[in-house]
């Protein structure tokens, strides 16, 4: 199983390495030591720490079909005559939406409005970072 760093870890969740800490000072997420004496977080911790942070987490206006749900702030609009393109900066994620500009402008989606992304997709790539193991 992968170990990861504790910064690595933190900007996985979208925390910082104290929060990481604090969450093992508590006993929320168990620490292991690398062979460099290293304190590093054991993947599968992790993401079962990720799922129950994810079950917490509010999402959009009630129940949904699309269950990736993401909260940001609009960073960008532009919008012509019938379409706009709005991006939303989630954590580390942009997400890029194009929609009617009739819609943009009844959601008065405009730089700095915190808004929801809900994301349903049939095609979706994953792919492994080539992280480097701790040393």
């Amino acid at each position: 199983m992968p170990q990861l760093r504790i910064g690595e870890a933190a900007a996985l969740l979208g925390v910082s390495d104290d929060t990481v800490r604090r969450w093992a000072d508590q006993g929320r997420l168990q620490l292991g030591k690398a062979a460099s004496g290293r304190s590093v977080v054991d993947g599968a911790e992790l993401a079962r720490l990720a799922l129950e942070l994810a079950e917490v987490t509010p999402t959009a206006g009630g129940a949904r079909s699309a269950r990736n749900s993401l909260r940001g702030i609009v960073t960008k609009v532009t919008r012509d005559t019938v379409m706009a393109q709005v991006e939303l900066q989630a954590g580390p994620h942009r997400i890029v939406s194009l929609m009617s500009r009739e819609a943009a402008d009844e959601l008065a989606l405009d730089v700095g409005v915190v808004a929801y992304a809900s994301i349903k997709a049939t095609n979706v790539v994953v792919g492994l970072d080539h992280v480097r193991a701790p040393t």
